[in-house]
């Protein structure tokens, strides 16, 4: 079934009483090699030789989802709305390698959906990915929620999570430190993984044009705080509340962009001792939070916490 044709959609829509504008928002994917670009990249992060499965947040009518069936062994689509559900079992009836879930991603225990769902492949060695084309008002929450639903002790169980977001959002995502789009965002996804723009999607391939262009991004999961900050060491519920101090320091850093990092911790450090740690860390006293790594806050943090 061609599911980038807006005929098409229209026709299935109207047959199970739904509206376009309101159950798939104001702009459909018409290009079918986006759809298939993305899963095609997905799955480009996993073992060839081994299986596969992914999860897919927010499938609509199905445009990705349809090629995420043919990269994957099992797909999972993860849908909030019910009407959708019977319109995605037509849309994909030639497939028998997926599951559409009602859920809400937000509430899931994604730990334990993985393990439900998938141990079929992680049991055989295989992986498990995310792929999604999320709203930009939602991106930051749903990035977040996956990366927070793990033990912060262990990898994170995903080979990727490749996402199409707002250009202006995968810029921020992409970006390093001194950059102007560097913000709480980018040293927060730091702490659990390797971020890298795969490519854009220009406003024609949607209908209507959107008025900002969109772009797709890869994130891969690396060995986490433990890997990238070592000089912490302690117990599993010792590396949890490091973890949370970290996000903490993050929060507080860009809180107000314009503000030198030890104006922005004064809430919650006073000035001299935020100042004496940034001595002993080498950074200058003036610095502000987007000239420092997802590295550096864990220093500061375990600076100001722990020693």
């Amino acid at each position: 079934m061609q599911l980038c044709d807006i005929n098409t959609v229209r026709e299935l829509m109207e047959k199970y009483g739904l509206t376009l504008k309101k159950s798939y928002g104001q702009n459909f994917l018409i290009n079918p090699e986006v759809p298939r670009r993305i899963a095609e990249s997905s799955r480009s992060f996993a073992d060839c030789d081994k299986p596969a499965g992914v999860i897919e947040i927010g499938p609509g009518v199905g445009a990705l989802t349809q090629y995420l069936c043919q990269e994957y062994d099992k797909v999972l689509a993860i849908e909030l709305d019910r009407g959708l559900i019977p319109l995605l079992h037509e849309a994909l009836g030639e497939y028998d390698n997926y599951k559409v879930l009602e859920a809400d991603f937000m509430k899931t225990d994604l730990a334990s959906l993985i393990d439900e769902h998938f141990r079929d492949i992680t049991d055989n060695g295989g992986t498990v990915s995310i792929c999604a084309n999320l709203p930009y008002y939602i991106t930051s929450p749903v990035i977040m929620k996956i990366f927070e639903s793990f033990e912060p002790d262990r990898k994170i169980p995903l080979s990727s999570v490749v996402v199409m977001i707002q250009l202006e959002v995968a810029q921020r995502i992409v970006s390093r430190p001194g950059s102007n789009e560097y913000g709480a965002i980018t040293a927060s996804i730091g702490l659990y993984a390797d971020s890298k723009k795969l490519f854009d999607v220009s406003p024609g391939n949607f209908l209507p044009p959107p008025k900002v262009r969109s772009a797709v991004v890869s994130m891969i999961p690396h060995g986490g705080i433990k890997e990238i900050y070592p000089d912490f060491t302690g117990e599993k519920n010792e590396i949890a509340e490091f973890s949370e101090s970290v996000r903490e320091t993050i929060a507080l850093a860009f809180g107000q962009r314009r503000k030198t990092l030890i104006n922005s911790m004064s809430s919650k450090y006073s000035k001299e001792k935020t100042l004496k740690v940034l001595e002993q860390c080498g950074i200058r006293g003036d610095i502000r939070g987007e000239k420092l790594s997802s590295y550096d806050f864990c220093k500061i943090t375990h600076m100001l916490k722990y020693i």
